[in-house]
């Protein structure tokens, strides 16, 4: 960990950050911290900004409720910048938006971003639009029987795959899999945030484990 001190704040004492979600991983807003503002972040685990443009100091969602729970804060290599990892209460954005970050400017014909969410969004519209001609739309059509039945062929692809120690085979196989558990989940209604939160809560308890282990 590296003391406040240590950053590099410019002319006018701000510093910027770049606020991020901690389980999407969308970047959130881009503002700007004082100081202060960074002390008072850290030790009520909110952001607070400085607005460049009031001359103040602004809590975020002290108004609107849409509090920004602070996960980490990273500073980057010259110490000048800062990401600040947050839970958000809601929109990040005045206008209402998820973030502030709506509007595009330029999207590449080759290179494409991708997202286990956008992913699940996309299984999730097959489901309720259905779209002829979709795979994913016949595997809901079918029902949860066909859908476990390819969750079950796509577990023994990965294991003769893994098997073999054939590595190129085994990613495709996994990604196979990955895609009907998602079919299926979406088919009982479990969200990408429910296996986060599993995987979570795991996380703390080994942590635990190992820390208990050591100090015996």
């Amino acid at each position: 960990m590296i003391n406040i001190n240590e950053l590099k704040f410019d002319e006018k004492g701000l510093i910027p950050a770049i606020v991020v979600d901690a389980k999407t991983k969308k970047v959130l807003t881009l503002a700007y911290m004082n100081k202060e503002s960074l002390e008072i972040s850290m030790e009520k685990k909110l952001t607070c900004f400085w607005s460049r443009s009031r001359q103040e100091l602004w809590l975020k969602g002290e108004t609107s409720k849409n509090y920004q729970h602070i996960v980490s804060i990273t500073a980057d290599c010259d110490r000048d910048a800062l990401v600040v990892m947050v839970e958000p209460d809601g929109p990040a954005c005045h206008t209402g938006s998820y973030s502030c970050f709506e509007n595009p400017v330029f999207q590449s014909d080759e290179l494409h971003e991708f997202s286990y969410e956008g992913l699940m969004n996309l299984i999730e519209g097959r489901k309720t639009e259905k779209k002829e001609g979709s795979y994913t739309t016949y595997l809901f059509e079918k029902g949860i029987d066909k859908i476990l039945k390819k969750v079950g062929e796509e577990c023994t692809e990965v294991i003769i795959a893994g098997k073999a120690d054939d590595k190129k085979e085994t990613i495709y196989e996994v990604a196979d899999l990955a895609y009907h558990v998602m079919v299926m989940m979406c088919q009982m209604g479990i969200t990408l945030e429910d296996i986060r939160s599993e995987l979570a809560s795991r996380h703390v308890i080994d942590h635990k484990v190992k820390q208990e282990k050591m100090t015996k």
